[in-house]
This record gives structure tokens, C-alpha cells and sequence, in this order.
């Protein structure tokens, strides 16, 4: 038996569960009715059609990415923190946002980011053209390192990979210990922290104080 009782907010989270696990193609009306265990015309009276129902989805992806909140104990550190968050939305969610993306909406959806990043460029001090360039080179950086950790994620393996090559690789000078950590994998968060970190400093320079290393939000 069909359940009876149904929110647009529950077909809207189990379409997007659909749409983050397999892609915008897994989602049909019938397989989204067949998950909430309801019938077809349920879906349509809480959402309209598929179109619609992609739309919404596009409006909630936008949503979710509104709610970074700063943390921290300094410009910098905050900066940072909202770094991490976009990266953490944009990861969560990859074809949700090429959703966005293909609609038009990209900038809509960064502008929360954006706004936040400026907030706090200005409590360390910049304004104008260089505080733009900060917000700028954060949102860059956080969307660049995603896509290539997208990129590596679906490219071919690699025969030999990097780790094996550094294990026999040898440096000028030597330096076995720069050998022996290029051959363990990469930790991507740490990597993308260390970046936008030293990115951070390097941008605020003299007009903030540098990235609190023992802010554990930072």
C-alpha cells in the first residue's frame, strides 16, 4: 500500500540522495516514488514535474550553500574556515552543482561565500581592489583544487603511480625525507588547508595577523 502521508521537504531530500549517489539521469518519477514508497501522482501534487522538480533542487543546492558560517579566532583563520566549508558543500555534492551550474546560477550560489570571505578581508584591514582580490583568489582556489580533486578521482589509474615512482626516486641534494613523503599518499584536506593557508597569509600580509595554527578551525 501507498503511504499516505508525504512532505515536499521528504521528496526533496530523497531526490537529492538520488541525484548525489548516481546523477541527474538515475532520477525518474517513478524510481524517486518507488524510494518514498508512494505513488507517482504523489510526487507531482507535492513538486509538479520532473523539470520542476529539478529546479527545486537546483534552489535548495543554492540554499545549503548559504549557511557557511566563519569560525575562528582571527581574520585569517576564519577566512580559512570558510575555504574549507565551500570545499566540504562542493564535494558533498558534485552533480547537484553542475545542476546549478548548467542553469546559469553559479554565481548566485558563490555569492553567500563571497560576501562572507569579504567580511572578514575587511577585519583584517583590506579594502577596495586588494580586498576583491583576496575573496577572489580564496573562491579560485577552493573551486580549482575541488576540480582537480575531481579529476584525479575519475582519471585512469596510473601505472606507475606517484607514490611508487618516489620510492626508488632519488633528489639533487639528496633528500630522502622529501623521497619518503612523496611517496605516501596525499592527504587532500591537509594539502588544501596548507594552501589556502599559506595563500592567505601571503595575501593579507601586513594588514592581519597570520593563520592561528592552533585554532583547531583553522
Amino acid at each position: 500500500m501507498a503511504r499516505t502521508a508525504l512532505t515536499r521537504e521528504e521528496v526533496l531530500e530523497t531526490a537529492a540522495a538520488l541525484v548525489r549517489q548516481h546523477g541527474p539521469a538515475a532520477l525518474t518519477m517513478r524510481r524517486l516514488a518507488a524510494e518514498l514508497g508512494t505513488a507517482v501522482t504523489s510526487i507531482y501534487w507535492h513538486v509538479g514535474n520532473r523539470e520542476s522538480l529539478l529546479d527545486a533542487l537546483v534552489e535548495r543546492t543554492v540554499a545549503d550553500l548559504a549557511a557557511i558560517t566563519p569560525r575562528g579566532r582571527t581574520p585569517a583563520a576564519r577566512i580559512v574556515s570558510v575555504a574549507r566549508a565551500l570545499r566540504r558543500e562542493l564535494r558533498a555534492r558534485p552533480h547537484l552543482v553542475a545542476m546549478v551550474h548548467e542553469r546559469g546560477l553559479t554565481e548566485r550560489m558563490f555569492l553567500p561565500a563571497q560576501r562572507a570571505l569579504a567580511q572578514e578581508v575587511h577585519a583584517a584591514g583590506l579594502r577596495g581592489t586588494r580586498a576583491a582580490e583576496v575573496v577572489r583568489a580564496v573562491q579560485v582556489q577552493v573551486v580549482g583544487h575541488v576540480l582537480v580533486e575531481r579529476n584525479r578521482e575519475r582519471s585512469p589509474a596510473q601505472s606507475p603511480a606517484e607514490t611508487e615512482l618516489w620510492q626508488t626516486a632519488t633528489t639533487d641534494p639528496p633528500d630522502p625525507a622529501l623521497a619518503r613523503a612523496l611517496a605516501a599518499p596525499v592527504d587532500p584536506e591537509r594539502l588544501f588547508v596548507t594552501s589556502v593557508r599559506a595563500l592567505v597569509n601571503g595575501l593579507l600580509g601586513p594588514h592581519g595577523p597570520t593563520t592561528d595554527r592552533s585554532d583547531p578551525t583553522a
